[in-house]
């Protein structure tokens, strides 16, 4: 297939079904409803399952049953939907249950408005739902980006048995870029889904798929285990990009849409002869604490940015563990900060610094 123009929000759509999707389950909610809307589509034409179900409460659990019958499936929302479905996230991570769940930010808190934002990062790093679990989180750049994160990410939840979200604001979604959709993806070995209540066939008995361990011991154990799943996601799905980061003055940290824009503004900043380098988080869950040792010595500070008031900030000052000065420069409300704003607040350092 050659290089295509295509909308965010459809590019997403055609990159589930090229990434194995078997069913869908979703309710609207702008700005992601060209995802449904696509796939209501082509699912059907491609022998798969299209439902829009009566609400996202219903839809997350459709999601739950789907996956534990061994179904490769996935839902799409934004905030709202997001934080609605967020029960049946924990039920899905608490049964060892794959999916994929596709998060198109808008601004909050509330309903707020459908501009892009960035605003749910605590929510998809934090999670909404109860107990101990993590949802794997990657946030692309480009729609090419998410493209190639949407095919890999149905693989990378069927190899852990975890949700995995792929977080975009709203401008991703609605934008349009050339992309290709052939580009190769890692390969992993998937073994069979026997645990699945259809994966009976090779051993007698039946499976349960469950998130209740009525024994403190059972809930224990079960709990312990996802945390060493967790940490072998930590260990093998990080992933962070460098960006000019040979011995620079400043380092903006940024993901998302908020990257771009800061690659526009470190151009404009070498014509006042200042060197200022991007870490760029791809996974957010887990945060990539590593980049933050390979930040030179003779850097003078850390600039967050982000469209939001800040949500990303404290896991850049856990990485940073006291060694930098950190400053903040966010909007919100729907707006996509300038190069120049990021320009001038590298060059006011101190008026944004954050007093820890």
């Amino acid at each position: 297939m050659a290089k295509v123009l295509m909308k965010g929000n459809e590019a997403i759509a055609l990159a589930a079904i090229k990434g194995g999707c078997d069913a869908f389950f979703g309710y609207p909610i702008t700005p992601q409803n060209e995802i449904p809307e696509y796939l209501s589509k082509y699912m059907n034409e491609h022998g798969k399952v299209f439902v829009q179900a009566e609400s996202e409460v219903a839809a997350i659990n459709m999601v739950y049953g789907a996956a534990g019958a061994g179904a490769r499936v996935m839902t799409s929302s934004s905030s709202p939907g997001i934080a609605l479905k967020q029960e049946g996230i924990t039920y899905i991570a608490g049964a060892k249950l794959p999916c994929v769940i596709v998060s198109v930010m808008r601004g909050g808190p509330g309903l707020g408005s459908i501009q892009p934002s960035q605003s749910d990062y605590n929510q998809a790093t934090r999670g909404g739902g109860n107990g101990d679990y993590h949802v794997i989180c990657f946030a692309p750049e480009t729609i090419q980006e998410t493209i190639d994160t949407m095919k890999e990410a149905f693989d990378i939840a069927d190899y852990y048995r975890n949700p995995v979200m792929v977080l975009v604001d709203g401008l991703i979604g609605q934008m349009m870029e050339s992309v290709d959709f052939d580009r190769p993806i890692k390969q992993r070995f998937l073994p069979p889904k026997d645990w699945a209540a259809s994966g009976t066939k090779n051993h007698p008995g039946r499976n349960v798929i469950n998130s209740l361990y009525l024994e403190p011991k059972d809930l224990e154990e079960h709990t312990l285990g996802l945390h060493k799943k967790y940490q072998s996601v930590i260990q093998n799905e990080t992933r962070y990009e460098m960006i000019n980061m040979e011995d620079p003055d400043y380092v903006i940290v940024a993901y998302g849409t908020m990257s771009r824009v800061a690659r526009s503004a470190i151009e404009m900043l070498e014509k006042k002869k200042l060197k200022v380098g991007i870490i760029r988080p791809i996974s957010l869950w887990p945060f990539p604490k590593q980049a933050f040792k390979e930040i030179g010595p003779n850097c003078k500070g850390i600039l967050v940015s982000e469209m939001s008031l800040g949500q990303m900030l404290q896991d850049v000052q856990i990485a940073n563990k006291g060694r930098l000065p950190i400053a903040f420069y966010g909007r919100v409300g729907g707006y996509v900060p300038e190069p120049e704003e990021l320009y001038d607040a590298i060059l006011n350092f101190k008026k944004w610094e954050v007093l820890d």
